[in-house]
């Protein structure tokens, strides 16, 4: 393949990549890694592992996209591509954010930054606010996830490069309770969906006019959701059976809500997405569904009901009224009418003291 072979099929995976045609543009990345390896050809290499690190990221390959990630970063670190090295740390930034590894997105995020900003690189700056978002909603911090992820969207101009932000956007505004924040980006995404007909787009689309449409359509969103994501991303399906689980549980339906949940939780643990499991857990014990959580029989804390259970642990945890109430959905009040039930039946009369109560 000559040189400007190798260019026009690159440029074709990126276009692929970006138009939410994820499988076909890993067989163009692929197609030109095997090629670049094949001819011994290394000054693409760096590029067309970076584009197939997009396109795992884009199809739930989390494990993989790390391992190629840090491979391509290696190939540009040797070969003193400093460009290519930023935006391969901003890369190897989401599948560490989605495992919840904090210390380590900082770290990549904050390195990809120091080279991408003062250089106005607006993708690569983009790309790190994104995996930095995504780990603040992962861990249930909606506030600071919305604005990560709001400042991503405003370093780049294009609206295609804004496009696999939105649905992060949507569900942060959502669950920070700031619905207004999440109308420009509904809108937007769905008409890119029914512009460009791939189905994990439309998924996404349905997943979020079901959090931002009338409630009473968001059954029939949800549904076709998890429909569309038949042979797609995991992560993508157990998040949108995470929201489904979440609103069944909020309309009681408690047998259905567990059903959802717990598919969430085994998607994500078989990802090793902690945070995510984490919560998926929570809205289970929530939903009074097994949560692989011991509670012995004779301790304290089989004497407090599952929501009550879940708000403890949470609390345990050092996490606010508010961002308890964000992971519950519920409000800071009735979080808080929780903990004063709670604490009569644990022995206790302070927040500080639960830490303690639930390591013994």
């Amino acid at each position: 393949m000559p040189a400007d072979g190798v260019m026009d099929r690159l440029m074709t995976g990126i276009y692929l990549q970006l138009t939410g045609d994820h499988r076909a543009a890993r067989e163009a990345a692929a197609g030109v890694v095997a090629h670049c390896r094949d001819q011994g050809v290394s000054g693409w290499l760096p590029t067309a592992l970076h584009l197939l690190v997009q396109t795992e990221l884009s199809l739930g390959h989390h494990e993989e996209a790390s391992v190629r990630a840090a491979e391509a970063l290696q190939l540009a670190e040797y070969y003193d591509l400093a460009h290519r090295a930023a935006h391969l740390r901003a890369a190897l930034a989401m599948p560490a954010a989605v495992r919840g590894e904090e210390e380590r997105v900082r770290e990549l995020t904050g390195a990809a930054s120091e080279y991408t900003r003062p250089r106005g690189v607006g993708r690569g700056t983009a790309d790190a606010l994104w995996a930095r978002g995504v780990l603040e909603l992962g861990l249930g911090r909606a506030d600071a996830a919305l604005e990560q992820l709001e400042a991503a969207g405003r370093e780049v101009t294009h609206p295609l490069l804004r496009l696999p932000l939105l649905p992060d956007v949507i569900e942060a505004a959502v669950r920070a309770g700031r619905p207004e924040r999440a109308s420009e980006a509904a809108r937007s995404l769905g008409e890119w969906a029914t512009a460009l007909g791939q189905d994990a787009l439309a998924a996404s689309a349905r997943r979020c006019l079901a959090l931002t449409g009338p409630d009473d359509e968001a059954e029939e969103h949800f549904v076709a959701a998890l429909a569309l994501h038949d042979g797609g991303s995991e992560y993508d399906r157990a998040r949108t059976a995470l929201l489904y689980g979440e609103w069944l549980r909020r309309l009681r339906r408690q047998i259905d809500a567990r059903d959802q949940l717990r598919a969430a939780l085994e998607g994500f643990e078989r990802l090793g997405a902690r945070p995510w499991a984490d919560r998926a857990r929570t809205e289970l014990g929530a939903a009074g569904g097994e949560t692989g959580l011991t509670v012995h029989e004779d301790g304290p804390i089989s004497l407090l009901s599952p929501q009550e259970r879940e708000v403890v642990r949470l609390a345990a945890a050092d996490a606010s009224n508010r961002e308890i109430g964000a992971q519950l959905f519920l409000s800071p009040r009735t979080v808080g009418h929780h903990l004063y039930r709670a604490f009569p039946k644990l022995g206790i009369s302070s927040r500080t003291e639960l830490a303690g109560l639930l390591a013994s």
